[in-house]
């Protein structure tokens, strides 16, 4: 893996994608990520999108982490005892079948270890890169299509698989590798409970660092240039690149 972040300019532009990327950082100070938002208790990650594409990063530590779900996943806080938190997710929300299918997801996910006590999410630092540990693209279903392609690209039969797409909040989604140094993919903003915050034909796509380097190296000889994604433009009604 490179020690500098790589050149995206290519990839967005063979894509169409005009969203700012987002990245997910864990960092030692606040200083290189500003301007800065904090959220109020109670408030979704996603609820920031608008921020994200205006510059701004949110800023998120033990004191201010804005909803519950963020503060357990990210931060190690607990709001709610146990059994009140398995109740709420399958009874009130009726995310599983029961509350013995929540209890197991729940004692089998994963919540994030932070190395500092500053965690960012917010437009691409390139100075940053060091303290990078996932990057989002916001995408239509064509773009996530050609995203989906090119996590594939590199990808062997007998290699961790390539994409996935996890059940989890949100906020989960922006970081849900088990292993952070393979290059793998995977389809998030699909938890009804923060797609309110962002257009209702976009999803996220979110990559390991390693991932977002291959797709980043994408050139003349892969699918970006080829007629199937020339084909699927003309369909769109959209110019040739």
């Amino acid at each position: 893996m490179k020690n500098i972040q790589p050149d995206h300019s290519n990839l967005i532009k063979r894509i169409d994608l005009e969203i700012p990327l987002v990245g997910f950082y864990d960092a030692p100070e606040p200083g290189p990520f500003e301007p800065l938002i904090k959220p109020e208790r109670g408030e979704c990650v996603f609820s920031f999108y608008k921020n994200w594409l205006a510059g701004e990063t949110l800023h998120i530590t033990k004191e201010h982490y804005g909803c519950g779900g963020v503060g357990r996943w990210m931060c190690g806080v607990e709001i709610r005892s146990r059994k009140e938190f398995i109740k709420f997710l399958a009874d009130e929300e009726g995310l599983k079948a029961s509350r013995e299918l929540m209890e197991k997801w729940i004692d089998s996910s994963q919540t994030y270890q932070a190395s500092y006590s500053h965690l960012f999410i917010g437009p691409l630092k390139a100075d940053q890169w060091e303290h990078l540990k996932s990057v989002t693209f916001f995408v239509n279903p064509d773009q996530l299509s050609a995203l989906m392609i090119g996590a594939q690209y590199q990808s062997s039969p007998e290699d961790a698989p390539p994409v996935i797409a996890p059940f989890g909040s949100g906020c989960m989604e922006l970081y849900p590798f088990q292993d952070p140094d393979i290059a793998q993919a995977a389809i998030g903003a699909t938890d009804i409970a923060m797609r309110q915050h962002i257009p209702p034909d976009i999803l996220a796509f979110t990559v390991t660092k390693l991932m977002f380097e291959q797709l980043c190296a994408l050139d003349e000889r892969s699918f970006l240039y080829k007629p199937f994604l020339k084909r699927l433009r003309k369909a769109r009604g959209l110019p040739d690149l």
